[in-house]
This record gives structure tokens, C-alpha cells and sequence, in this order.
């Protein structure tokens, strides 16, 4: 018979009423967790045996709803999904438990998406194709044009990557990428008939994929392995194929990337600055270029290395790259 392992692990949980509280505050709560709970065992502990007024979403308990996303430590995860004793190998015997975001709390850890849905909404999240009323037949997808999905339809709107992207921090009109891997999915499939019109949507600049910082949060906080950063980069291409991307940084910045490694098998960090935003926006980053230089990060151009298997990365770019910028 296995033997229940059980360790002491102090959590600190965030507390606020937007009816009766100005500032939001932590509980703290010590209690022996064994190997078997997950967070949300701990969640329902707190509220059964010490604070019945601790209010936090549930439903299903089996990672498939996404009600019950939060915060540990800072980091987005489901409170149905993560072993407790998996966090504590990672942040130690203090747990801070908060709502997905904070200044977006209703009460303790539910907070309002509405945002989140408008952002998911905006993108078209359905299926646009026109079919007869009374069809003879179903409209069949192959393995093969399934597999192009590359799993985005696997989310479940949990709102984990949404409010783990420093974008939206600082920007409110960008959609986010659960938005964007909702508008790749409609737009691979190959019975949608509205693609060009959802590309034209996410490529805005403020809200569009453009304005996408690359941090790859939204891939290590998704519970369901969707990896959206990989539906952003799917989206890029699709835009340039669809010949519909503006002239901007960018879409410089993109087109700039690979000149320089097509050229030199390696990123020139200077020229993709100047191929970005021109001569003139050059200027602006002059002190920076200036330490960067000093502690070796850049070189002069003249004296920028070729990679020892240039031909080799050329065909390799070649043969792989099916838009033309």
C-alpha cells in the first residue's frame, strides 16, 4: 500500500470585495497538503473548514472547462490540473493564490473576461461558408486538411494566456493570443469562406498579431498545449500570402529577419533596425546600439560574420519558404 506523502505549505490568498472592500488584501492560511491534491482541493479546504466567504470559480474538475484558471506565484494555471506538490518543487513552501488579473477582480479570485470575450468575439470565431438548407450530404474534412489546425481547436477559452500577455498589459486594444489562435483555427479550415476578412481583422496594427512581443508566456501557461505563439507565426504568413500586409515596422521587422539570416546565416541586429525603421529611426537608438556594442552584443556592419554553412541555410530557406515578401 502506498503511503500518502503530505508536507506543510503556507498560502497566501487575495481577498477582495468590489461591494464592500477599497483595496484588496491576502488571507493566510497553513495547511498539510499531500501529494494526491491539486489547487483547487486547497481552494475548496480554505472555503470548507476556515473562510466560507472565499468566492473562486469551478466546474468540471477535469482541465476541461477553464473556469477555474488563476494565478500561483504568478504564473496562470488551472486549479483543477496543478499538483500542489509540483509547485512547490518550483516556488518553494509559500503559495500566493490570485485571480488571473487582479485589477480586473469582482470578488477574492473571480474576476470580469469581458474583455476577453469581446477580444474573442471580434475575430469571427465561427465557421463562415454558405451551405444548401437541406444538404445531401455531410461536408467532409480529410485527415490531411484536419491536421492543418495544428490543435488550436484543443482551446478551451480558460483565459490563462490572455491575462499572462505583457501586450495587453500596457496595450488594451491588442486582441491577445487566444483571440488569435481562434482566428487561425476558423481560417485553416478549409470550409471557411471568410479567411481574408478575419486576416484583414488581426492585421491591425494596435490590436493585430503585429503588435505580438514574442515573450512565448502565452505557449508555458497554456493548459492545453495550444502553443497560440505558433498561430501568431501561422497568421504572419498568412497575411503576407494573402497579400494583404502593410508597409509598417513591423512588417519590416519580419521581412528584415530573413534577408539577414538568407545573407549572412545570422541575425544582423543593426541592419534589421535599419531595414525596420529606416535610416532617420535609426538615431533614436543610438545609446543603446553604443553598450550593446561595447559589451560585444552588436557588430559594425562591415565586419558582420557569415554563418559556416550559408549555402547549406540558403536551400534550406529556399525550399521551406512559401511566401513571397
Amino acid at each position: 500500500m502506498d503511503t500518502i506523502k503530505s508536507q506543510q505549505v503556507t498560502f497566501k490568498v487575495f481577498r477582495f470585495n468590489e461591494e464592500t472592500d477599497y483595496l484588496p488584501y491576502y488571507n493566510t492560511y497553513t495547511l498539510d497538503v499531500t501529494h494526491e491534491e491539486v489547487v483547487l482541493d486547497i481552494l475548496n479546504r480554505i472555503k470548507w473548514d476556515h473562510d466560507g466567504s472565499l468566492s473562486y470559480r469551478r466546474s468540471c474538475r477535469h482541465g476541461i472547462c477553464g473556469v477555474c484558471s488563476i494565478k500561483v506565484n504568478g504564473k496562470g494555471i488551472l486549479a483543477c490540473k496543478s499538483r500542489l506538490f509540483d509547485l512547490v518543487e518550483v516556488f518553494g513552501n509559500e503559495i500566493t493564490i490570485e485571480p488571473l488579473s487582479t485589477k480586473r477582480a469582482i470578488k477574492d479570485l473571480i474576476i470580469d473576461k469581458k474583455d476577453f470575450w469581446d477580444n474573442h468575439a471580434a475575430i469571427k470565431p465561427y465557421l463562415v461558408s454558405e451551405i444548401e438548407e437541406h444538404p445531401a450530404q455531410e461536408h467532409l474534412v480529410s485527415p490531411h486538411d484536419a491536421e492543418k489546425l495544428l490543435e488550436a481547436d484543443y482551446c478551451i477559452q480558460c483565459g490563462a494566456c490572455h491575462y499572462s500577455c505583457p501586450a495587453l498589459e500596457v496595450n488594451d486594444s491588442f486582441f491577445g493570443p487566444a483571440a488569435f489562435a481562434a482566428a487561425y483555427r476558423f481560417s485553416a479550415d478549409v470550409r471557411d469562406e471568410a479567411s481574408v476578412d478575419r486576416l484583414h481583422i488581426v492585421n491591425e496594427e494596435a490590436q493585430g498579431v503585429w503588435d505580438c512581443v514574442k515573450c512565448m508566456e502565452c505557449a508555458e501557461v497554456c493548459p492545453k498545449e495550444v502553443n497560440p505563439i505558433e498561430k501568431i507565426t501561422k497568421l504572419h504568413n498568412m497575411v503576407f500570402e494573402a497579400g494583404i500586409a502593410k508597409n509598417n515596422v513591423a512588417t519590416r521587422h519580419a521581412v528584415g529577419f530573413a534577408h539577414s539570416i538568407e545573407k549572412h546565416g545570422l541575425l544582423d541586429e543593426g541592419e534589421l533596425v535599419r531595414y525596420s525603421e529606416g535610416n532617420i529611426g535609426v538615431l533614436k537608438h543610438v545609446p543603446v546600439a553604443l553598450k550593446m556594442f561595447a559589451k560585444g552584443k552588436i557588430v559594425l556592419p562591415w565586419n558582420m560574420p557569415k554563418a559556416d554553412k550559408l549555402d547549406e541555410i540558403k536551400k534550406l530557406i529556399k525550399s521551406s519558404s512559401t511566401v513571397k515578401f
